[in-house]
């Protein structure tokens, strides 16, 4: 790996899913004691990982800056990755006068995270680290007080953008199953539940632990239609394997 001869470090921040007291103690702390705290925002120049931030960047050990990188939602990888490497020169701009850089992620930062692609493209020319933060489907197992996986269950994560046949195959192989990112998705997805028979092993959750937090745990009371972009399902089985 070769770096630059005067370089700073670029360090992922998991924030987590919504809640200012998830924030770990090492996220808190790295975060105060960032030269530069970086972050994604949207075209109305609103960061959701930047409000999780709150608390820690309250109490700044050093004056700070502050940078915002705008990125549009969008299944278009071409323009997603012109998003990325706008937001590459712009944090090498601080690395290569060796200032420390967070990069803070909603979630865990290598967990469907937008660090990866900012990650590959930095590691093999500056230090970089990574600081986990607690994932949606962890916090929301624990809102609903039930548990994922026990003795011999087995565990799949999969996303609301697969295809159907691989949907299914997870949901008939695995005990327990988290489908993330459901939003645009959800009325495939419960015809999908329905078809394998997990339509009653499921929970349905919106922005979990935020202030508009919503649980639904009889699917018969969902609505059919599109939902937000921060929800998933939990399905689980309640007999345990031996």
């Amino acid at each position: 790996m070769v770096l630059a001869l005067q370089s700073g470090t670029f360090i992922g921040v998991g924030v987590g899913p919504g809640d200012p007291e998830l924030l770990t103690l090492k996220a808190y702390r790295a975060i105060q004691a960032a030269d530069v705290v970086c972050y994604l925002e949207n075209e109305a120049g609103q960061s959701q990982s930047l409000d999780i931030a709150v608390e820690a960047l309250k109490k700044p050990v050093k004056q700070q800056l502050h940078l915002g990188i705008r990125f549009a939602m969008s299944r278009q990888r071409v323009a997603a990755n012109l998003a990325y490497d706008k937001a590459i020169a712009q944090i090498q701009v601080h690395l290569k006068q060796g200032k420390t850089v967070v990069f803070l992620c909603e979630g865990d930062p290598l967990f469907f995270g937008s660090f990866t692609y900012l990650l590959e493209r930095l590691e093999s020319q500056y230090p970089s680290q990574v600081i986990p933060g607690v994932p949606a489907f962890v916090a929301a197992t624990a809102e609903l007080q039930i548990p994922l996986t026990v003795l011999k269950q087995s565990f799949a994560v999969i996303t609301g953008r697969h295809s159907d046949a691989k949907i299914k195959a997870a949901l008939l192989d695995h005990d327990a199953v988290v489908i993330m990112k459901a939003g645009i998705e959800r009325p495939r997805l419960i015809a999908l539940l329905k078809e394998t028979q997990r339509f009653d092993d499921a929970n349905y959750l919106e922005y979990i632990s935020r202030d508009q937090q919503k649980i639904i745990r009889d699917l018969n009371q969902l609505d059919n239609v599109a939902g937000p972009y921060f929800s998933l399902f939990v399905i689980t089985r309640e007999e345990l394997t031996a």
